[in-house]
């Protein structure tokens, strides 16, 4: 007897529907085929176990499993639950099942038939959905991951014998309904970090500020401890909430990386990612044989924070510079091509030289004449040119850490950001893949950021005065169109531009003097 079931892979951020093919004839042995990797063809250890256990037997005979389409490469355990399913149909074992086909199945199986939590659930409840299944049997710790699909049944189960006696019609399972939009709009503005919680600090506060309202990379110079770190953490919440179509590919992301944990459900704030400087190349951008996504696609419509930039080894910061211009990666292997979207707000943090006191206001700088331009030069100037706001931190004085004079929340930075973001989305409305000041391309600069007479000679003169390169000049524009936004202002005006060229610190001549 055939038996024919559903589970599905994943590619990228995207699902596949994979059919099982189960047959027990005459002869002796198991045999899969349709390119298995290890972990797939060691579900027959896996499923012998769980269906003894569960009271049943593996047959004696011949059982060939065939994994559709065969040119596709299938990997992980997930593919545990539908080859029990389909080995008991097959020999006889479980009453024919009329809808099984009906049901996408995938769960991996302990050797006691309990069954485990997998990864990329989202993708694939997707995926089931768009090629009109009737629902998802699953592990019953992804259902609520799987139950922000609507107009799908999610059947959440336990055990093997659990889903045996669902489809035989023996034991009900209630389906698992969720109100999505309910938890995500509840769940938006919960952040844990608050800026009414940071005392002094009112120009950098005001820097990123411009960062959030025009979707501009920021990096921060400053001594250690004067509060890099902790105003990083906080930028988060004063960026505009999530939209249900952004919280969707964040939720995608982190459910194909394993990242959203049991029980959980749509990604509600923006997603926060902090790598250690001594990452890999492949952790960062994404990768391996069979490519998973880095921490730059699961910083996707969040923030990046890389803490001490210049400890970054070179080669993982190059990596970077494609990204960070077309906002997607994309990742080719000998056997496949997927692409992971990588739209991030790129958060640096740096001592200004290796003893962390160049330009401090109290403390001497023990370094060695040009050792702080060799530290500053660990950054390529590629790499610096997409930065658009550099600003320097200093530290925060007694009188203001022992104020107790209340500083501004969070949710009062987020309301100008709000606006401002608005009037940017009217403007490029007519440019589906530009919605910030950020995303201008050279072009759009000089057409969007046009200035008069009187910003063109305060522009000159900075540049001259200075020392400042000529890639600052399209930064400063896009920034100074940003600080006109937030003061709602149609015209890019002198005091604009003037407050703009101040955050181009490192591209001054004498900051390393």
């Amino acid at each position: 007897m055939l038996s024919k079931s559903y589970g599905s892979a994943v590619y990228g951020v995207n699902a596949t529907m994979i059919a099982l093919e189960i047959t027990v004839a005459q002869g002796l042995g198991f045999y899969m085929v349709g390119l298995a990797d290890s972990a797939v063809r060691e579900s027959q250890q896996r499923v012998e176990a769980s269906l003894k256990f569960a009271g049943y037997k593996m047959p004696r005979q011949k059982i060939v499993v065939n994994l559709a389409p065969a040119d596709l490469r299938k990997e992980g355990s997930a593919y545990d639950l539908p080859i029990a399913l389909g080995v008991l149909e097959s020999s006889g074992q479980m009453k024919p099942v009329k809808n099984l086909q009906d049901y996408v199945m995938m769960g991996e199986l302990s050797l006691d038939g309990v069954l485990r939590p997998i990864k990329g659930v989202l993708p694939i409840a997707i995926e089931a959905r768009k090629k009109g299944f009737r629902g998802f049997i699953l592990p019953a710790e992804n259902a609520h991951e799987a139950a922000i699909v609507n107009q799908l049944e999610v059947i959440p189960v336990e055990t093997l014998t659990e889903a045996v006696g669902f489809l035989e019609g023996t034991h009900e399972i209630a389906r698992l309904e969720i109100d999505t939009r309910d938890l995500f709009f509840s769940a938006q503005n919960e952040y844990d970090a608050d800026f009414a919680h940071v005392q002094g600090q009112e120009n950098i506060k005001r820097a990123l500020e411009i960062a959030a309202a025009g979707g501009h990379n920021v990096i921060m110079i400053g001594p250690p401890g004067a509060g890099k770190t902790m105003l990083a953490k906080r930028i988060p919440g004063i960026l505009p909430p999530l939209t249900l179509q952004e919280a969707l590919e964040a939720t995608k992301i982190h459910s194909v990386a394993g990242k959203l944990g049991t029980r959980a459900s749509l990604i509600a704030r923006r997603p926060f990612r902090s790598p250690h400087h001594s990452i890999s190349d492949a952790a960062l951008v994404g990768g391996g044989s069979f490519p998973q996504p880095g921490e730059i696609s699961l910083a996707h419509n969040g923030v990046l924070f890389l803490d001490e930039l210049p400890e970054f080894k070179r080669s993982v910061l190059e990596v970077m510079r494609q990204p960070l211009e077309e906002r997607k990666v994309s990742i080719s292997r000998a056997r496949m091509a997927v692409e992971f979207p990588a739209n991030f707000m790129l958060i640096a943090s740096m001592n200004p030289c290796p003893c962390g006191y160049h330009n401090h206001p109290d403390k001497d700088c023990v370094c060695g004449p040009g050792v702080v331009q060799k530290y500053l030069n660990k950054i390529s100037g590629p790499l610096l040119d997409r930065i658009d706001i550099h600003v320097e931190v200093t530290p925060v004085s007694f009188d203001q850490i022992a104020s107790t004079r209340k500083s501004e929340s969070s949710s009062e930075i987020r309301e100008r950001v709000i606006s401002a973001r608005d009037r940017q989305i009217n403007r490029y409305k007519d440019f589906p893949e530009i919605y910030s000041n950020a995303m201008m391309s050279p072009e759009m600069v000089r057409e969007v950021c046009e200035v008069g007479n009187v910003g063109r000679v305060l522009l000159k003169t900075a540049m001259e005065r200075l020392g400042l390169s000529a890639r600052a000049y399209d930064r400063i524009l896009k920034v100074s169109r940003t600080i006109a936004d937030l003061s709602g202002s149609v015209e890019i005006k002198a005091e604009h531009l003037a407050e703009a060229i101040q955050y181009r610190s490192l591209d001054r001549e004498s900051w390393t003097g």
